[in-house]
Protein backbone atom coordinates (compact mmCIF):
# COMPACT_ATOMS: atom_id res chain seq x y z
CA UNK A 1 0.00 0.00 0.00
CA UNK A 2 1.28 3.48 -0.69
CA UNK A 3 0.69 6.42 1.48
CA UNK A 4 1.13 10.51 0.64
CA UNK A 5 1.52 12.51 3.39
CA UNK A 6 1.13 16.37 2.66
CA UNK A 7 2.92 18.72 5.16
CA UNK A 8 2.48 22.82 4.96
CA UNK A 9 2.78 25.36 7.60
CA UNK A 10 0.36 26.25 9.39
CA UNK A 11 -1.44 29.48 8.45
CA UNK A 12 -0.21 32.53 9.97
CA UNK A 13 3.24 30.92 10.33
CA UNK A 14 5.83 32.71 8.19
CA UNK A 15 6.72 31.09 4.99
CA UNK A 16 10.24 33.01 4.22
CA UNK A 17 10.48 29.81 0.95
CA UNK A 18 7.41 30.97 -0.03
CA UNK A 19 7.94 34.50 -0.05
CA UNK A 20 11.07 33.81 -1.96
CA UNK A 21 9.47 31.77 -4.50
CA UNK A 22 6.83 34.54 -5.11
CA UNK A 23 9.32 37.52 -5.24
CA UNK A 24 11.09 35.20 -7.30
CA UNK A 25 8.16 34.51 -9.80
CA UNK A 26 7.08 38.49 -9.78
CA UNK A 27 11.01 38.85 -11.62
CA UNK A 28 10.63 36.50 -13.69
CA UNK A 29 7.28 38.79 -15.43
CA UNK A 30 4.68 36.60 -13.61
CA UNK A 31 2.34 39.11 -12.13
CA UNK A 32 -0.67 38.65 -10.00
CA UNK A 33 0.79 35.82 -7.69
CA UNK A 34 -0.23 37.63 -4.08
CA UNK A 35 0.89 34.85 -1.68
CA UNK A 36 2.79 31.35 -2.31
CA UNK A 37 2.92 28.45 0.39
CA UNK A 38 5.52 26.08 0.67
CA UNK A 39 4.94 22.47 1.45
CA UNK A 40 7.00 19.14 1.22
CA UNK A 41 5.18 15.97 0.00
CA UNK A 42 6.37 12.48 1.66
CA UNK A 43 5.59 9.09 -0.47
CA UNK A 44 5.24 5.93 1.57
CA UNK A 45 5.64 2.49 0.40
CA UNK A 46 3.83 0.42 3.12
CA UNK A 47 3.94 -3.65 3.49
CA UNK A 48 0.41 -2.95 5.68
CA UNK A 49 -2.61 -4.06 3.67
CA UNK A 50 -5.25 -3.01 6.55
CA UNK A 51 -6.02 0.45 5.14
CA UNK A 52 -6.82 1.91 8.93
CA UNK A 53 -3.88 0.27 10.28
CA UNK A 54 -1.99 2.01 7.85
CA UNK A 55 -3.30 5.50 8.02
CA UNK A 56 -3.21 4.85 12.23
CA UNK A 57 0.54 4.06 11.73
CA UNK A 58 1.56 6.69 9.09
CA UNK A 59 -0.37 9.21 11.38
CA UNK A 60 1.63 8.08 14.32
CA UNK A 61 4.57 8.79 12.01
CA UNK A 62 3.78 12.19 11.57
CA UNK A 63 3.09 13.15 14.94
CA UNK A 64 6.43 11.70 15.64
CA UNK A 65 8.50 12.63 13.14
CA UNK A 66 7.42 13.64 9.75
CA UNK A 67 5.65 16.56 10.50
CA UNK A 68 6.34 19.52 13.33
CA UNK A 69 2.99 19.57 14.58
CA UNK A 70 3.51 22.45 16.39
CA UNK A 71 3.62 24.98 13.24
CA UNK A 72 2.81 22.45 10.42
CA UNK A 73 -0.38 20.58 9.93
CA UNK A 74 -0.32 17.40 7.34
CA UNK A 75 -2.86 15.52 5.67
CA UNK A 76 -2.81 11.47 4.87
CA UNK A 77 -3.97 9.69 1.60
CA UNK A 78 -3.92 6.09 0.83
CA UNK A 79 -3.68 4.13 -2.12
Amino acid sequence: MKARVHVMLKSGVLDPQGEAVRHALGSMGFGGVEAVRQGKVIELDLAETDAAKAKATVTEMCEKLLANTVIESYSVELA
